[in-house]
């Protein structure tokens, strides 16, 4: 009497997953799976990462402590409700939607401007998923560039019809470095070209937006007057 026929573990190529599987992997007793692996540098959470955090955190605190102690705070008399200020000025953080809410209507300044950066630097790294960030203009060049300086020009455009002068000149900077970016390639002899062409889009908007935030608060703090006029800072 002949034993049990041996059965043949085939896999094939079938719309059914469950019926084919295109992956099988078969460990028998004696074998088993292999794993190659590559060591990597570690570094322990505690001490080498904590004891760093709290050195910076102390340094930060005593410069601040220092500053208060040193330098008064800027700040006016008992508020009365009988006489406002001019200009009614909010607090540093926020003078640069302030500088924006010269120009713009509410919602634009205060809702969809803030709005549509934030939600833009929240989604674009989801583009690419479980993939490293690569040069803007690394793939697909021609129709990366049509599309930069179509949106640089609508922007500059939007900027001239409300007269946002002074946002103006931060996005031309931002559109000169990207432009550059653009004429670059990781092979260029300048290290400088190197790592512009290697900055990825959250890269530029991120910038675009600190740049434009930094330049709106400083207007909003040294170049405002009475009635949010221009004035000099150094004018009384």
């Amino acid at each position: 009497m002949s034993g049990p026929t041996p059965k043949d573990f085939i896999a094939g190529m079938d719309s059914n997953a469950r019926k084919s599987p295109t992956r099988v992997v078969f460990v028998t007793r004696r074998t088993s799976a292999q794993v190659k692996v590559t060591a990597e540098d570690q570094v322990q959470t505690y001490p080498e990462l904590l004891f760093r955090a709290v050195v910076a955190i102390e340094v930060l605190a005593i410069a601040l402590v220092s500053m208060a102690l040193l330098f008064n705070a800027p700040l006016e008399g008992i508020a009365d409700p009988s006489h406002t200020p001019n200009p009614a000025k909010a607090p540093w953080y926020f003078l640069g939607l302030q500088e924006m809410l010269h120009y713009f209507p509410p919602v634009v300044a205060g809702v969809l401007v803030p709005g549509l950066v934030v939600m833009a630097l929240i989604v674009i790294p989801y583009f690419n998923i479980n993939v490293e960030a690569e040069g803007l203009f690394l793939k697909d060049r021609e129709r990366r560039v049509l599309i930069f300086y179509v949106v640089t020009a609508a922007l500059c455009l939007f900027l001239l019809l409300f007269d946002v002068y002074v946002a103006l000149v931060p996005a031309l900077i931002v559109a000169g470095f990207m432009a550059l970016a653009a004429q670059s390639s990781p092979q260029s002899a300048s290290a400088f070209r190197r790592g512009l062409a290697a900055k990825p889009l959250s890269f530029w908007i991120m910038t675009w937006f600190l740049f434009e935030l930094t330049v709106l608060t400083a207007v909003g703090t040294f170049f405002r007057g009475p009635g949010w006029s221009w004035v000099l800072p150094w004018r009384s």
